[in-house]
């Protein structure tokens, strides 16, 4: 049964992600960058609906998902939640890799939509850039989000967080909420599982906390679902 899921849910996800590129596509050419946020939202709402529907997956949140003001930083597990920011988050600018921004097309949406690129290793001048963004972002109401650790990592591993994420902390001055999130088992394989995937909010971080600290509560927050492995 499971089997036949997947093979549902594979053609209906990406061929309702072609339908919608190319309206989003549409918009952008016609300058209408409000209804292309909304399109993008969509697309997060369809994902969830082939996710639960198809898939036969359950998505539990437990906590409040904050609004504005504050950097949320979340567990990657799987494309899940990257996919989902839209709907988990209300209208967040995510800090994305500089890499990204570089794909013909996808660069030129993610801007559009208000993400924050993040240079590493480019110098002064970039930080200042990528600051000067993420407060825009901030004065227009949005929060901003980040996956601290990086990149995606396996169920059961914790790596330590990329050394950028204190000094932006610190840039900032914005609350940090924590979030963890089990999405690996269940999502990131080709053949999905049924099952449910958790997203556990921790309480607001408050800014100006030294650099160790503020790692530390937040490594341990993000992973309050991600128990090393054998345990």
């Amino acid at each position: 049964m499971q089997l036949l899921r997947n093979i549902l849910f594979y053609p209906a996800f990406y061929i309702g992600s072609a339908l919608i590129v190319a309206t989003v596509a549409l918009l952008l050419t016609l300058g209408s960058r409000r209804r292309f946020r909304v399109v993008v939202d969509s697309w997060a709402r369809w994902h969830r609906f082939c996710l639960t529907r198809i898939l036969g997956v359950r998505v539990e949140i437990e906590g409040t998902i904050p609004t504005e003001g504050v950097l949320v930083a979340l567990k990657h597990e799987s494309f899940m939640e990257a996919i989902e920011l839209p709907l988990l988050l209300h209208n967040p600018a995510v800090f994305v890799k500089q890499e990204l921004m570089r794909i013909p097309g996808w660069g030129y949406a993610a801007r559009s939509y208000g993400l924050v690129e993040v240079a590493r290793d480019q110098g002064a001048k970039a930080l200042r850039h990528m600051l000067t963004m993420a407060r825009a972002r901030v004065s227009e109401g949005r929060l901003l989000a980040i996956f601290p650790e990086g990149t995606r990592v396996p169920h059961g591993t914790q790596p330590p967080l990329q050394s950028g994420f204190a000094g932006l902390y610190k840039l900032l001055g914005l609350p940090v909420v924590p979030i963890a999130v089990c999405s690996g088992p269940i999502y990131h394989h080709a053949l999905k599982r049924r099952g449910t995937i958790r997203l556990l909010v921790g309480e607001p971080i408050p800014p100006g906390l030294p650099r160790e600290e503020i790692e530390a509560l937040v490594h341990a927050a993000i992973n309050r679902l991600n128990p090393p492995a054998g345990e």
